[in-house]
């Protein structure tokens, strides 16, 4: 049985430096792989049951185990869409089936639909924010989309909320009857204090001035009342009061009408309204008003003046670009500048990153080995943070692959040679016969 263990025992390490050799290779060609983690061939002793009178030789058996957890270089690109993670934890794609899995590689492109996915063909997943927060389940993929930035879209969005501060002069005359509330579609003569208009937009986007006259009506006391421009005669009074009914809701003019009291000091009594409201034709859901904050306001011995006039919403438009912070937030960035949260990229890991299963393609499927998957969001309970506009390189060491190759290479002959051995040893012993 010598000699026959002796070849066996060749065999295998022949085997095992094949084995090794296997690895190299495939660390080698993929030096230049986005996300791609090195695989490592390590040995493992085989020992046959000895006696004290003739040894029995046994052999070596290779183990394949993957350096997952060990990041590669991080590599600087000018495309936003490009992602890398500086710490732990791994994107969550999906192939077409919708089967999620877990990687490293990010180099992501929008494809004709807009969604982003990368080389491998892997689709970038996230969480859908057009409906708030999202509801994050710790230990499971549930809940994620594909992300999309599709930009050949249009996008407006309806007015539901802004404010503005500044002055009514505390030195102004009380203004008789009538006021702006009074109007009824045919006086031109109204008595006011002051006027200012801002824009605000309706839910397909239409632009709508909101014309909003300051009346003082008594000592510290003053009339709000708002109206829309597009009923105005000349751009004042009077105002064309249409009886519209819209979702079940009567309009007319003035859209709103508020009293504010001031204290001595020239600021809002405590029981005075902090704001005003109205509600935009068109505008769904019904009763949903718009809201405009004034606490700011102040009544002083200066000139009337309106400080930051701001209110949301947006006339169509289309999308510029998009930006995605280190926390995972993904913007569309619209014409005008402004910015809008789409889509929170989250970031998933598990106890034993090198225990993941590699499917090809750079993704990698949990096992018993490695633990359950675990959901956060970037920069929380330990997650690395999402870098926009780079990538994570291979972790292959290209001089030490070549010296791997050179000593496999080197085992693998010595094999060969003890096998050679082996092989004319036992001719000789076949030969004795002869």
């Amino acid at each position: 049985m010598g000699l026959y263990g002796v070849m066996r025992s060749s065999v295998s390490g022949m085997n095992a430096q094949s084995s090794k050799l296997g690895t190299v290779s495939d660390n080698i060609v993929n030096a230049n792989t986005t996300g791609y983690k090195r695989a490592e061939t390590e040995f493992k002793s085989v020992v046959t049951t000895q006696s004290t009178t003739a040894y029995n030789s046994g052999g070596v058996e290779a183990i394949t185990s993957y350096a997952i957890s060990s990041a590669g270089s991080m590599e600087y690109t000018t495309s936003v869409t490009d992602l890398a993670i500086d710490g732990s934890g791994f994107f969550v794609v999906s192939d077409n089936d919708g089967t999620p899995f877990l990687t490293r590689a990010g180099s992501f492109v929008a494809d004709s639909d807009g969604n982003l996915v990368n080389t491998a063909g892997f689709y970038l997943q996230g969480f859908d924010l057009s409906n708030g927060e999202p509801s994050v389940v710790a230990n499971a993929l549930t809940g994620l989309q594909q992300v999309n930035i599709n930009q050949a879209r249009l996008e407006a969005s309806p007015t539901t909320e802004g404010s503005m501060s500044g002055n009514l002069p505390a030195n102004a005359s009380v203004e008789a009857a009538p006021l702006p509330s009074a109007n009824d579609g045919t006086l031109s003569a109204i008595n006011y204090t002051s006027k200012t208009s801002l824009v605000a937009y309706d839910d397909v986007g239409n632009e709508m001035q909101l014309d909003i006259y300051f009346t003082k009506t008594g000592t510290d006391t003053w009339e709000v009342s708002v109206f829309n421009n597009a009923d105005s005669t000349d751009g004042g009074f009077p105002y064309a009061t249409p009886v519209t009914t819209t979702h079940g809701n009567t309009y007319a003019n003035p859209m709103s009408t508020t009293t504010l009291t001031f204290e001595a000091n020239g600021t809002l009594s405590a029981t005075s309204p902090t704001s005003f409201s109205f509600h935009i034709p068109d505008h769904e859901p019904a009763g949903d008003d718009v809201e405009i904050s004034i606490e700011g306001m102040t009544q002083l011995a200066a000139d009337f003046g309106v400080d930051d006039p701001v209110l949301n919403g947006n006339a169509p438009q289309s999308v510029e670009s998009v930006s995605i912070d280190k926390d995972g937030t993904l913007y569309m960035v619209y014409e005008d500048g402004s910015r809008e949260a789409t889509y929170r990229i989250p970031i998933a890991d598990v106890a034993s990153e090198d225990n993941l299963a590699p499917m090809g393609g750079e993704v990698y499927s949990t096992t018993n080995e490695s633990g359950d998957v675990q959901v956060g969001f970037p920069g929380e309970n330990g997650m690395g943070l999402m870098v926009s506009g780079a990538i994570e390189g291979s972790n292959v060491d290209l001089a030490e692959e070549l010296t791997n190759m050179i000593v496999a290479q080197r085992s693998f002959s010595a094999s060969s040679k003890v096998f050679q051995t082996g092989s004319d040893l036992l001719s000789e012993v076949v030969n004795l016969t002869r």
